[in-house]
């Protein structure tokens, strides 16, 4: 009889713990199949919400002028997002006032590009795969936070147009940037450089260059590198002479020079017949020239010769060389004088 309940009571135990062991599975399988479901629930929402802005995006893409642009502008669009490489053969890209904060590294993904245009954002910095575009002809960044420029973006051969205005700190460029040969308009105005970069006056096919509001103390001497430059905008900087060879620009024909500190105007300039506009308004020049009146002269040909300023400095130039000719004459008379007296 001992042995009967002895056994029973072993069985007892055996049942008890064989259920506390079934129930422990069932919970345990419970628990994975609710985490299971609230990870498909999230991968579910994330899924629709890349949807969602895939839709958002592929109604901002258009043609424009034969090309696939993407144009946004206006709209809060900070970080773009990766679904965006599903838009590859997209060969323009108009983002503006958007709060875009950075240039995404996937944008090398995009070998089709021929414009970016991210101009009146929040980026503040160019990442290296820009240089992975080699088709790229217009890079647009001005209005930006741009403090810092790559030497990869020397690899866009084919780029023609650089923008980097108004991004402030800028201050420098890579020497590298010397290797973009068919870079023809360059505007890097109202930012902060003191020099005028090497690599932008070896750029030997540059046309068009603006450099106004920056800090410029001088030019370079050897600035007639730059044999194909039409136009260049040098206003609001601190400029107090010019280089004599900027007479030998032989392509130059706009020349803006307004609020620096120039005393006076190299007179080789006056054989520059080249120069149809020239601008030398708000400078401390040491001498006052007024041009003469016009007789029945229309009034936009009058702000004509106030805005540009060719016959002001032809003058100028005329009227230096008269007073130094003046000097010399009286130097010379005072000579003769002083060895009139000796004897």
């Amino acid at each position: 009889m001992v042995g009967v309940v002895a056994c029973s009571s072993v069985s007892s135990i055996k049942a008890l713990w064989e259920t506390r062991i079934k129930r422990g599975r069932e919970e345990e399988e419970q628990r994975r199949t609710t985490s299971r479901g609230g990870t498909t629930g999230r991968l579910s929402v994330r899924v629709w919400e890349d949807r969602a802005v895939l839709a958002r995006l592929k109604e901002k893409l258009q043609m424009e002028d034969g090309r696939l642009v993407l144009r946004i502008e206006q709209e809060e669009w900070k970080i773009l997002p990766g679904c965006l490489i599903q838009f590859i053969q997209a060969q323009e890209w108009q983002i503006h006032r958007t709060g875009l904060l950075k240039i995404p590294h996937f944008i090398s993904s995009f070998q089709n590009l021929l414009i970016l245009d991210l101009s009146r954002n929040a980026v503040a910095e160019v990442p290296k795969q820009i240089g992975t575009l080699t088709r790229l002809r217009e890079l647009l960044l001005s209005y930006n936070r741009i403090q810092f420029v790559p030497e990869e973006l020397s690899g866009c051969e084919s780029l023609e147009r650089l923008e980097l205005a108004m991004n402030r700190n800028l201050n420098e460029l890579p020497d590298q940037l010397r290797n973009l040969t068919r870079l023809q308009h360059l505007d890097l105005s109202m930012n902060d450089f003191s020099l005028l970069p090497d690599c932008v006056v070896a750029m030997t096919g540059l046309q068009w260059l603006d450099m106004g509001g920056n800090r410029l103390q001088l030019l370079p001497d050897d600035i007639h590198r730059m044999e194909k430059l039409h136009t260049l905008w040098l206003q609001r900087n601190e400029l107090e002479k010019l280089p004599v060879n900027i007479s030998r620009m032989a392509s130059l024909d706009t020349l803006v020079l307004s609020s620096n500190r120039l005393r006076d105007i190299p007179s080789l300039m006056e054989d520059m017949t080249n120069l149809r506009f020239v601008n030398f308004r708000d400078n401390p020049l040491t001498m006052d020239v007024t041009l003469p009146p016009r007789k029945k002269v229309a009034e936009d040909d009058e702000d004509d010769r106030e805005m540009f300023g060719l016959e002001f400095m032809q003058m100028y130039i005329q009227e230096a060389r008269k007073r130094s000719y003046a000097v010399l004459n009286m130097h010379c008379v005072n000579q003769i004088d002083e060895d009139s007296a000796d004897k």
